[in-house]
Formats: structure tokens, C-alpha cells, sequence
């Protein structure tokens, strides 16, 4: 019995001692930053936004842009000239080409918060970040939406452009 009690002293104890330990080397920074931040919400505290008016046009941008019969006109900007030259028709405004399907992580251990980068559906890992797009253009003589991808220095079509 008395070795079960000195066993049950010895967990507390760790337990109690485990509680003591700093949390890290930027723990300290953490709290004063924390406690800055809450000085600084009672001080300023939040906007006094009535109307909401970003957050109407955005909504009312995604509902357009949602339209399934959505024509644009594409067009790029002509590097040294500064000139407009004309793509053609496309359906919406087109996609980001660094715009993924699914999840670009996966969560690897919950516990730790662990995240790995996981691939699109295609089994490629899309870029973070990129300046490129993907338009549907319509093609002029099927008259059939195709996708072209565009970036600054290139343009990728299916059917030749005027």
C-alpha cells in the first residue's frame, strides 16, 4: 500500500512540476504581445461600420461572377505600347492558375498541428503564388468555350488568336 502511495505522490508531483516549466523561448514576447493587444482593443476598439458596403459590392462581384452565361471580352496590355489588343470572347473572368480544387495541405498530426502540402487531384502540387490565368476563351470558329492559359510573357491556346 505504501508503495502505491509514494507512486501516486511521485505522478503528482511530475504533474506539478511539468506545470512549471517556461513554455518556450518566445513565450514572454507572447504574453506582452497579448496583453498589448488587449490594451490596444480597449483603446481603439472597433470600426463603427454601419453599412457594410465592401462586404455588398463583394458579395454582389461573386454573384456575377457565379452567372453560368457570363461573357467577358479578354484582352492584354501591350508591353511597350501600352496598348490593348484583344483575346477575344471568354466565359467569366477567368481562374488564377495558382487557384487549387482541393486542400493544398493535409493535416498530418492533430495533436501537434502538423500540416504537409497535398497535391490537386491531377497529382500536381500547384504553386502558391503565380501571375498566369486560365480564361475560357471561346473559340472562334466552334464557338465552343476552350480553356488558354495567359501569363505576363505568354499565352497557351488551343485555336489560333487574331
Amino acid at each position: 500500500m505504501k508503495g502505491l502511495v509514494k507512486i501516486l505522490v511521485l505522478v503528482c508531483l511530475s504533474f506539478v512540476l511539468i506545470g512549471c516549466i517556461e513554455e518556450g523561448p518566445g513565450y514572454i514576447q507572447q504574453k506582452q504581445t497579448k496583453q498589448l493587444m488587449s490594451e490596444i482593443n480597449r483603446q481603439v476598439g472597433m470600426p463603427n461600420i454601419h453599412n457594410f458596403q465592401q462586404k455588398k459590392i463583394m458579395k454582389m462581384i461573386l454573384e456575377e461572377c457565379d452567372r453560368e452565361n457570363l461573357i467577358c471580352y479578354a484582352y492584354i496590355v501591350a508591353k511597350y505600347s501600352g496598348k490593348f489588343i484583344y483575346l477575344g470572347k471568354c466565359v467569366g473572368y477567368g481562374v488564377p492558375f495558382s487557384a487549387q480544387y482541393t486542400n493544398p495541405e493535409r493535416v498530418e498530426n492533430y495533436h501537434y498541428g502538423i500540416t504537409l502540402p497535398q497535391p490537386d487531384p491531377n497529382g500536381l502540387f500547384m504553386p502558391t503564388s503565380s501571375s498566369a490565368t486560365w480564361l475560357l476563351l471561346i473559340d472562334p470558329k466552334t464557338n465552343k468555350p476552350r480553356p488558354v492559359y495567359i501569363e505576363p510573357e505568354i499565352i497557351v491556346s488551343p485555336f489560333p488568336l487574331q
